[in-house]
């Protein structure tokens, strides 16, 4: 039997009224609000709308509950995007989609920041089943622009480095996911790809809880899943949105971690899925992989979830909360 655990990748659209109080507060327009720097009524919108989301997941049931990552203007670059050693500069496509970040320069040493575990340890307050949120190293590096270190794999261990460094100063979590989606975009070449594995396994390492590296948007080749797997995480995350057969391929051909996180719920589109739907899925992939005796499977969105209007996010969220709720489905 599988255990089904109902989460998300996090990165939550804004409810519409702090979208609405923000751009009052500082005629906001994407990017343009420095992120880390904010203080007063900006800070205060910031924190009602960590407690709204993080109570809507609470209420509905999800198993894990993230603290919305509601300040991530740019989206996986934000751990660098406020460090004191990045500038920002230009406006960059954030992967093949209509959504823009600002391209963060590495000028000086990535030291010790500690503005994620801030946020960890507000929402800590508010559940006991908190899930963070990490850009993968690989992802990270590859957002990121190097202007200091000069060498593309000193670059990947000095932001390994400082995502260790961040990520040990979590409070206790349950749960770490490590997005990935440069790994499908931007796929690692020989000998990076080991060194790519490498860094997630250090970023694993660094907290006592379950880590899932979740690549998305497609399926990874298969030299880079094999070295995935070498990587010390307990769940490799598949979307099975947007690549189903090689998806498949990868799981029957080279095996799979003990868990797994089965991307099944669209974070892109407004179509509705229902739990009804989602458990089918569920049940598919089990019937498609018949070598693989998954011990948990996280059930969640394939990718972030702030492309969707606010009411649509908080139905997907419903679905996959409704869909866990038996627990488990036969393997």
């Amino acid at each position: 039997m599988t255990e089904l655990v109902a989460t998300s990748p996090g990165l939550f659209p804004l409810p519409d009224w702090a979208k609405d109080r923000l751009s009052d507060l500082k005629g906001h327009q994407k990017h343009d609000l420095i992120s880390g720097d904010e203080g007063g009524e900006i800070a205060e919108t910031y924190e009602r709308a960590r407690t709204e989301v993080v109570d809507l997941q609470n209420e509905i049931g999800l198993d894990l509950v993230s603290e919305g990552q509601l300040r991530w203007d740019d989206m996986l670059a934000h751990p660098l995007a406020v460090h004191d050693s990045v500038e920002t500069r230009g406006i960059v496509r954030y992967y093949d989609n209509n959504n823009f970040y600002r391209d963060p320069v590495v000028t000086d040493d990535l030291t010790f920041d500690g503005d994620i575990a801030a946020e960890l340890d507000a929402a800590a307050e508010e559940t006991d089943s908190l899930q963070a949120v990490l850009p993968g190293p690989y992802s990270l590096a590859d957002l990121a622009t190097d202007e200091h270190y000069g060498d593309e794999a000193e670059f990947l261990d000095a932001v390994t480095d400082f995502l260790v460094g961040e990520a040990e100063a979590f409070p206790d979590v349950e749960t770490l996911f490590l997005l990935e989606p440069s790994l499908v975009e931007n796929p690692p070449k020989d000998g990076v790809d080991e060194h790519a594995s490498e860094a997630i396994d250090a970023v694993a390492n660094a907290v006592d809880a379950d880590v899932v590296a979740h690549p998305y948007w497609g399926a990874l080749d298969e030299k880079v899943y094999a070295h995935l797997l070498d990587a010390d995480v307990d769940a490799v995350g598949f979307d099975f949105v947007a690549n189903q057969d090689e998806n498949l391929y990868n799981i029957n051909e080279y095996g799979a971690t003990d868990d797994v996180a089965l991307g099944l719920v669209n974070g892109q589109n407004t179509l509705m899925e229902d739990a009804d739907a989602v458990r089918e899925r569920v049940e598919w992939v089990q019937e498609q992989t018949p070598a693989a005796d998954f011990e948990k499977a996280y059930l969640t969105a394939n990718t972030e979830l702030f492309y969707l209007p606010y009411s649509e996010f908080e139905q997907k969220l419903r679905a996959l909360a409704e869909a866990a709720s038996a627990q488990e489905v036969k393997a």
